[in-house]
């Protein structure tokens, strides 16, 4: 959809935020709508002030994002693309500040595991906020060169604030992916590759989940993600959540399917999508 009319694009977190970026980088010259929770922007286009979420679901440092896991099963949307997004930390403080001023370092925690060598360096005191875009909101209201922050670039540019370094994250390939999600499904390029996420419960019964699988791998599916989770407050992992890469009208992810299906008590299709860019170029690199 990056060549549609532009629209509105919501996202969780504060103006700035990597989720941000993201919509920017992969719908350039849309609105982006800043939610405070998952929820909210799930409702943001259910209700008509977006047209598309973009829902972070995995880093690849940090694993999966547990709320979005949680919120989509019963969403009501649609994935219909999906968005890799390189996490580039930066150093941020008020204007005038020096590295050699900073004592206090705040950023999300999930942030914060990703700089440790910054952290240790320098000499910080880490500590955790709601956000890594309003941990520089923070800053900058304070206006005290001893309290930085870690933060996009983004977020740096639309709060005032100074870069004092660029990636300062531990890891060179921090990268977040994102599940695109509609009111509802688009049409699908007549070729290209495509994936396909589904969402599916197993019998309580011996082999059921292996009986699942195994129609992956007799029909050459290449399964690329799976997920699973308790429901019910049970400590049975019965429902889970997969990616794998596909078409379901085609002969091969067809006949998986529908072994799935036969031995799945609940089976719901949750998106089919044109695979990102930046799956196709890893896949290439790695051939």
């Amino acid at each position: 959809m990056t060549g549609a009319v532009p629209g509105k694009i919501a996202f969780q977190g504060r103006p700035g935020a990597y989720s941000d970026l993201a919509c920017r980088t992969a719908y350039p010259g849309w609105e982006t709508v800043p939610c405070p929770t998952f929820a909210d922007t799930i409702a943001a286009v259910h209700d008509g002030r977006a047209d598309l979420a973009m829902l972070a679901c995995e880093n690849n440092l940090a694993g999966r994002v547990p709320d979005i896991h949680a919120l989509l099963p019963e969403a009501g949307l649609h994935i219909v693309g999906e968005h890799f997004q390189r996490v580039e930390h930066c150093l941020i403080g008020v204007a005038g500040a020096t590295i050699e001023q900073a004592r206090r370092l705040h950023t999300h925690p999930v942030a914060l595991g990703q700089v440790r060598d910054l952290v240790r360096d320098l000499h910080l005191t880490p500590v955790a906020e709601f956000d890594t875009a309003g941990s520089a909101e923070l800053i900058a209201e304070w206006g005290r060169p001893e309290d930085v922050a870690v933060a996009s670039e983004l977020a740096a540019e639309l709060n005032g604030l100074t870069i004092l370094r660029r990636n300062v994250e531990d890891a060179t390939h921090n990268t977040t992916r994102f599940y695109v999600a509609a009111r509802e499904p688009l049409p699908l390029p007549e070729d290209g590759p495509v994936m396909t996420t589904v969402l599916f419960n197993v019998r309580n019964e011996p082999g059921a989940l292996y009986k699942v699988l195994g129609g992956f791998a007799t029909n050459g599916v290449n399964m690329t993600r799976l997920e699973s989770y308790m429901l019910d407050g049970s400590f049975a992992a019965t429902q889970f959540l997969l990616d794998v890469e596909g078409r379901p009208d085609r002969p091969n992810l067809k006949q998986a399917l529908a072994e799935l299906e036969f031995f799945s008590s609940r089976f719901n299709i949750l998106g089919v999508y044109p695979q990102s860019p930046f799956r196709q170029q890893r896949k290439a690199a790695a051939a």
